[in-house]
């Protein structure tokens, strides 16, 4: 596996919420308007960084496996109702604002 490097679109990312686009991982409000209230459905965005998100979706799984605080936040929103998927997504987003916040940083101090 190659390591992981920031991919030349960083530079162009204007903020925590444009990252997230690039990273597939910001869901948007797809529920029907006549069925407000019912059901909210979410729809994640098709295109992204694929390596990025391969990853992000590695440093999840082992953060499952190994880290006891994410295995007791997987429980705990278990107990809410939370899929497994939607967990997962949650937790991809946590790891990704922090690959961020320190690109950001390494970035500025440079």
């Amino acid at each position: 596996m190659p390591p992981i490097a920031p991919s030349p679109s960083h530079t162009s990312v204007r903020g925590t919420a444009a990252n997230a686009e690039i990273r597939r991982h910001q869901p948007a409000n797809r529920s029907s308007p006549r069925r407000v209230g019912i059901n909210t459905r979410y729809r994640l965005n098709r295109y992204g960084d694929r390596q990025l998100n391969n990853a992000l979706h590695t440093v999840v799984q082992s953060r499952i496996q190994y880290q006891p605080a994410t295995r007791d936040y997987v429980a705990r929103r278990t107990a809410e109702g939370k899929t497994g998927r939607e967990i997962k997504r949650c937790l991809a987003r946590y790891v990704a604002r922090d690959l961020y916040r320190l690109l950001e940083n390494t970035a500025t101090a440079a």
